[in-house]
């Protein structure tokens, strides 16, 4: 078992009644905390056209950067959506701000994620991704690229480019979404709604995946919404109401709520199936009480690194 992380990805979508500008806030508020807290990355997700508010990665990652430390960051981009030439911009700037290493997180997104709004074929989300994904690379190693096919490319190249690597994580859950993160991918992302049975399941497939590519596996990083409370009456509670409201429509064992040392026993499992690292989401929007989870998080972090299953390296 290897030394598990514990990140965060701060959410992105707010209710439409919050006042815009405070929601912006709140984003800020909360890697800031996540930083005093110790934990081990920084992250935000993509969607677009939404109905509520949802703050944009590029812009909200680049202010959450000046909270952070030399700990890796990255941002989720749903590749069929963008084009590649402004991604590889993009990220190559976020990643000269970024005082450590970079993550690109990526998948292909859903069917009715936004592609009617942008006038694009759902259908090709596959292909789109995967030449996107090649050419983002070649974009990064300095290559001038003239491409045809899903994306049309004429002497396209980006400056600066990023000071190191990018590492890319793929999300997937889907038996050929598996395969194309174990075939393309330096990680792969487990899916935040798999009971731990289907994702002990899922990481074994993904090695197996990784094996038929020729490849040795990636970082598997497994997300979970999380809740961790001082007091283990609030967290019962906090569950009970996130069951009752049909949460996501995520089944009740994907759900981490309980105590420090509660979760601590269930991210010990998650470590012990072999996943690299845990990237939580809090379970609830109010902000106090997510502000409070973080630090609980940071807790949970020291118990791990007590117990030898994380561990005590925090740059800064």
């Amino acid at each position: 078992m290897t030394a598990v992380k514990i990140g965060v990805s701060v959410q992105s979508a707010y209710p439409r009644s919050t006042d815009p500008r405070t929601g912006a806030g709140w984003m800020i508020e909360r890697a800031r905390v996540a930083q005093q807290a110790g934990l081990d990355s920084l992250f935000v997700g993509d969607h677009h056209a939404t109905p509520t508010p949802y703050y944009q990665n590029v812009a909200m990652l680049g202010r959450m950067i000046a909270e952070w430390d030399a700990r890796p960051v990255g941002a989720l981009f749903l590749l069929p959506l963008w084009h590649p030439v402004l991604v590889a911009e993009q990220v190559a700037t976020l990643a000269c701000l970024a005082r450590g290493p970079f993550v690109l997180q990526c998948a292909i997104g859903g069917a009715h994620g936004g592609f009617d709004e942008f006038g694009i074929d759902a259908r090709q989300r596959p292909s789109r991704f995967e030449q996107s994904l090649d050419l983002l690379r070649r974009l990064w190693s300095g290559e001038t690229l003239d491409a045809s096919g899903r994306f049309s490319l004429r002497g396209a190249r980006v400056a600066p480019l990023p000071p190191e690597p990018i590492q890319v994580w793929i999300g997937a859950s889907a038996r050929p979404a598996i395969a194309r993160a174990a075939r393309m991918g330096d990680g792969w992302i487990a899916a935040p709604a798999l009971p731990p049975a289907a994702a002990r399941d899922q990481l074994e497939l993904y090695r197996n995946l990784c094996g038929e590519a020729g490849r040795a596996p990636g970082r598997a990083v497994l997300r979970r919404d999380v809740y961790v409370s001082s007091s283990e009456e609030d967290a019962v509670s906090v569950r009970r109401g996130a069951l009752d409201a049909g949460y996501r429509g995520f089944p009740e064992e994907a759900i981490v709520c309980g105590s420090v040392e509660r979760v601590a026993d269930l991210f010990t499992e998650f470590a012990e199936m072999g996943y690299d690292e845990i990237l939580v989401r809090n379970l609830v929007g109010d902000q106090k009480r997510a502000l409070s989870c973080l630090e609980q998080v940071g807790r949970v972090r020291e118990l791990l690194v007590a117990r030898g299953v994380a561990s005590g390296e925090v740059p800064r």
